[in-house]
């Protein structure tokens, strides 16, 4: 199994009750440039040491709520993105204290603001072959790929004891929405193609992404519990069922059918 994770954080002050940028203030600030660069020096900081241990950091960026920034790197085998996820979340931490600030990797931090996800992104290969790929299907996933998936699927109730352990946690699932306009974290069990909402989005063929971690999963436990689910999926062959936006689509089409057959009689 190769995983890459999308490990979010906050920046915050020494005394861990606001965020660090007091200009950091947009109703919508994802992707806010101005508020990434006045965090830059700390950010080519940890971005250079990515670089220099061969992580291949290749995006950062300020994410949806204010003072919080994610920055992603190269996926890889599961266990090395384990280690690799471990010694983020440390680096992180140490180097904002250098700057003077703090950084926080909490689910939910501020009732206010989006809280802190840990997105996997899961394919799974036979040596140099992505086994999850099927350029044929809709989504570019295999039969392999979906009964893995119905395997996370099945599982998704008790895998939240590894994605979510802790009571913070559940501040940030089905939360509220912010002044951004989402929570970005799932509340029920689908998955979908490129949707955010939901808890499994198929971004692009031959891998998806799992949306219900968060900041405070142990990495290796994350890693372990999907690898388990999903070999459970394998040998069962479980059937995920179709993706949500194909049965939203079904129903649409139905309820057309049913309104023309009665404007005809």
């Amino acid at each position: 199994m190769k995983s890459g994770v999308e490990c979010e954080y906050f920046l915050i002050s020494p005394d861990g009750n606001t965020i660090a940028d007091n200009r950091d203030t947009q109703s919508k600030p994802c992707y806010d440039q101005s508020s990434l660069m006045r965090r830059y020096e700390l950010i080519k900081e940890i971005c250079d040491c990515m670089i220099e241990m061969g992580w291949g950091p290749y995006q950062n960026d300020h994410e949806d709520a204010n003072g919080q920034f994610e920055m992603n790197w190269d996926y890889s085998d599961c266990l090395k993105t384990a280690d690799r996820h471990t010694f983020f979340k440390f680096m992180v931490k140490t180097i904002a204290e250098k700057h003077d600030l703090r950084a926080t990797f909490m689910p939910k931090p501020f009732e206010n603001l989006t809280g802190n996800g840990c997105h996997a992104h899961i394919s799974l290969w036979k040596g140099k072959k992505n086994i999850f790929l099927d350029k044929h299907d809709k989504l570019g996933l295999s039969k392999t790929a979906y009964n893995f998936l119905g395997g996370i699927m099945k599982h998704a109730s008790s895998l939240s004891t590894f994605f979510n352990p802790t009571i913070n946690s559940y501040r940030r699932i089905n939360a509220a929405p912010t002044k951004s306009g989402a929570t970005w974290s799932p509340s029920s069990i689908s998955y979908t193609g490129n949707n955010r909402t939901h808890m499994i989005r198929v971004p692009d063929p031959g891998r998806f992404e799992l949306r219900l971690m968060d900041g405070s999963a142990n990495p290796y436990l994350l890693q372990a519990s999907v690898l388990a689910a999903g070999m459970e999926g394998l040998n069962k062959r479980i059937n995920p069922g179709k993706p949500l936006f194909f049965v939203i689509c079904m129903r649409i089409i139905k309820n057309i059918q049913t309104f023309l057959n009665y404007q005809m009689n």
